[in-house]
């Protein structure tokens, strides 16, 4: 679990001092792992996980594979998958340095990928734990229905687009709302986009049960896509229909579309300021302060003109385009929910040290929720957040889809496409309230910025729901 107190436990005979010889030792130091690791209390071991995550990246960028692996086998006798928050997360950013390495020989790393298997059931159940263990995308999906019965009063014939079909409680507890309208409920249609056929399906029996339940007029349209193979045409939006849009963490994936593959090596990328971090992290007193100070002068969460890529400051052609085709159709209102995190840095280290901020609250959140020998737990942390670490740090050009980018930048993508903000409403901030009160963990909080909500664990944001509808 990540400390908060800010006291300080490192002392002047503490094995911290062993800092310095880090660079100095090699491969066939000793002959055996370094027995003083095991002797570091935990604030003491986050602290010396953080630094050689850091020392390896370093070495991953620089193209120095000796000194990464030394790094590597050093994190291996402190971190692991069943420990605290720092030791579980220490381990799949070490396995994603390694899986960056390995990218580099394509044969080697296709063959040992040549037989995984990752099977659809798991990835859909993986999903329905984060839902369910979390409160993020239930207060997003509050946030966004209600956005939605706001925009659509009065309307008789309402078309909701989903851009990421995979749960159907949202929409069930919508026909809910909808059946108790004072004029009765409109004509609904919900278009869900998945990729996978099986998805909605499961979405399109559980919703035309309950619609047959509440005596509504229902239809459900199935648009088996990837998000950016996307036909607009597909969507089917009819004349005289009030249109809503649901996009949940999908639209990052766009900017993949205009980063073309890098010419060097995914070893070759450097970053001077990295080696500052490090330093500067180094000079912690605790892993709270750590984790939970902004470092000046360094990259850190919110440090943007620090951390911020060509893609977050320029046009994004894919992504441009697809707003523009959006805005084409008019919706009355589209309800975006993202992660809240610059994570599209265009250097390996601006990556790391970002992400490392974000995915600690959200292992962090776990600890709070379930037990360490969970497997519930582990599954999410390994097949959903590991995967994305994964993502972020060792994949780049098209293969890198977990873009994440600032609530900020959305306003500037939005704006640019031709929608204006709609300021969610005091009803809709005040459901959201509720709903995190509800989980009895004063963890979770809820900010308002430029009429959209932020969650946060603590005082980090992680996620953001922004409303959106055309300006003409």
């Amino acid at each position: 679990m990540l400390q908060d107190d800010g006291s300080s436990s490192v002392t002047s005979s503490s094995p911290l001092q062993n800092f310095s010889m880090i660079s100095s030792l090699s491969p066939g130091f000793g002959g055996s792992p370094y027995q003083w690791l095991k002797e570091l209390k935990s604030e003491e071991r986050g602290l010396y996980l953080i630094h050689l995550l850091l020392t390896c990246a370093n070495h991953v960028a620089a193209g120095n594979l000796e000194n990464a692996n030394i790094a590597l086998d050093q994190i291996s006798h402190l971190a692991s998958p069943n420990g605290d928050t720092m030791q579980r997360i220490a381990s799949y950013f070490a396995e994603a340095l390694a899986d960056r390495i390995m990218r580099s020989w394509h044969g080697i790393y296709k063959a040992l990928h040549s037989t995984k298997l990752w099977m659809v059931s798991e990835d859909i159940l993986v999903k329905k734990m984060f839902f369910e263990y979390f409160p993020f995308l239930k207060v997003a999906s509050v946030i966004t229905n209600q956005a939605i019965i706001e925009a659509m009063e009065g309307e008789k014939m309402v078309h909701i687009v989903d851009l990421n079909a995979s749960e159907p409680l949202q929409w069930r507890a919508l026909l809910q709302d909808l059946s108790a309208r004072p004029e009765g409920p409109p004509h609904l249609r919900i278009t869900g986009v998945h990729q996978q056929k099986e998805v909605l399906e499961q979405i399109a029996h559980v919703l035309t049960e309950e619609a047959e339940k509440l005596d509504i007029p229902f239809q459900f349209h199935q648009v088996v896509s990837k998000l950016e193979n996307l036909d607009i045409e597909k969507l089917r939006v009819k004349t005289g229909e009030a249109l809503a849009i649901s996009s949940v963490m999908q639209l990052h994936t766009l900017l993949a579309h205009d980063d073309e593959p890098p010419k060097k090596s995914p070893l070759a990328f450097k970053n001077l300021n990295g080696l500052h971090l490090q330093r500067s992290l180094l000079n912690q007193n605790t892993l709270g302060d750590l984790l939970e100070k902004d470092t000046p002068n360094v990259f850190s969460p919110g440090n943007e003109s620090a951390s911020s890529s060509p893609l977050s400051t320029t046009a994004s052609a894919k992504m441009d385009g697809f707003l523009h085709a959006l805005w084409g159709l008019s919706p009355k209102v589209m309800v975006v929910t993202e992660q809240d995190s610059n994570h599209n840095g265009t250097t390996l280290m601006e990556r790391l040290s970002e992400s490392l901020y974000f995915y600690a609250s959200l292992f962090d959140c776990l600890e709070f929720t379930l037990q360490r020998t969970s497997l519930e737990r582990l599954k999410v942390e390994k097949m959903l957040f590991g995967e994305e670490i994964k993502n972020i740090v060792a994949c780049e050009g098209g293969e890198r889809k977990e873009r994440h980018e600032k609530l900020d930048k959305w306003f500037q993508r939005f704006d640019g496409a031709g929608f204006g903000n709609v300021p969610l409403s005091y009803y809709a901030m005040l459901q959201a309230r509720r709903l995190l009160q509800s989980y009895s963990c004063e963890g979770y909080k809820i900010k308002e910025e430029r009429g959209s909500v932020v969650i946060c664990w603590q005082d980090r944001p992680l996620f953001s729901v922004s409303a959106w509808r055309c300006r003409r």
